[in-house]
């Protein structure tokens, strides 16, 4: 349950039920997802096709009453197709311009790793500037602006993996997973008539939402939490089997989402145990292992709880 600091609370709670009552049993990543978007932050989704994606998505866009635009990334999409295209209008004698998919509130980018850098590029710039520049104009993105990426670990062949300075622009990176027997079996009865996501209904409007982003920069971290995240990046660099760290981005970026965590359990403050939390998320793809690590299986996400593990955590008295 969330306790009130703020008069959004309980319709926070209520977009995480509106996703629960779609996604069985993702609960974690419906949390997740809202932490990433409360943040201002994006989303890296990886997993196999057919575990609920696109549904999570959508459901998280009708319940915030936002704008949801799907990007099919292909090896033929072009960076035009994605942020929008000057058409001329003969009438007029002039050039028209149209919107792309990037003008919408949240963004579906769906197996982004299929289509080329140049387009990909062109999303992620749109991620980091909240605006795109065409024909020598810079247009902004429509507020709030959320990007979940989802890209599939299974197939490679004729892919562009993402480039780890474009990883690094995603707040967290989430895995779904198969639904347990029982999950599954209640997600039949659930859709055996109607599609739950029919029965949705928006809790909270895009002004709303924006007046939340800006309330949790104000939800208040301790110096000693700030030294936790720092001391917590700090061992990703001078780790013998990571070959590249983290930078000061991800440091920010785990600030953020634990503010964001906070906010939406009902705090006005971080606790060290948000970071900890939320630090195997937010790290893991920020990171490059070594060869010899990768060669004997290790993987980031070990990595990182190992190092989470043995860093010392400060204690509440040892707050100011």
């Amino acid at each position: 349950m969330i306790h009130g600091t703020s008069i959004y609370n309980d319709r926070i709670e209520r977009v995480i039920n509106n996703i629960n009552k779609v996604m069985i049993g993702k609960e974690d990543v419906a949390t997740l997802s809202l932490v990433a978007l409360l943040a201002q932050g994006h989303v890296l989704l990886e997993d196999v096709p057919g575990v609920g994606k696109t549904m999570l998505v959508r459901t998280l866009a009708k319940s915030l009453d936002c704008d949801f635009k799907r990007i099919q990334f292909t090896p033929d999409l072009l960076p035009s197709d994605v942020t929008g295209v000057s058409i001329y209008n003969p009438k007029e004698l002039a050039f028209e311009f149209r919107d792309g998919p990037i003008f919408g509130n949240i963004i579906l980018a769906d197996e982004i790793n299929r289509t080329s850098p140049k387009t990909q590029s062109s999303l992620l710039e749109a991620m980091e500037e909240q605006n795109v520049t065409i024909d020598g104009t810079t247009k902004p993105l429509k507020q709030p602006f959320f990007v979940m990426a989802t890209q599939n670990p299974i197939e490679y062949e004729g892919t562009y993996p993402l480039p780890e300075a474009q990883l690094d622009r995603f707040i967290l990176k989430l895995k779904m997973g198969y639904p347990t027997f029982s999950e599954e079996l209640e997600m039949l009865d659930r859709t055996s008539s109607n599609h739950p996501i029919e029965s949705i209904e928006a809790v909270i409007d895009r002004d709303q939402l924006v007046e939340i982003q800006e309330e949790v920069k104000d939800v208040y971290i301790d110096r000693n939490v700030q030294q936790y995240i720092i001391n917590l990046v700090t061992r990703t660099r001078e780790n013998d089997a990571i070959y590249l760290g983290v930078s000061p981005r991800g440091s920010i970026a785990l600030m953020k989402a634990a503010k964001a965590y906070a906010y939406i359990y009902g705090r006005d403050y971080v606790l060290p145990d948000d970071v900890k939390y939320l630090a195997p998320f937010v790290l893991s793809h920020r990171i490059i292992l070594n060869s010899e690590a990768r060669y004997e299986g290790v993987t980031n996400e070990e990595t990182i709880a190992a190092i989470v593990k043995t860093t010392h955590i400060p204690i509440r008295k040892e707050f100011h």
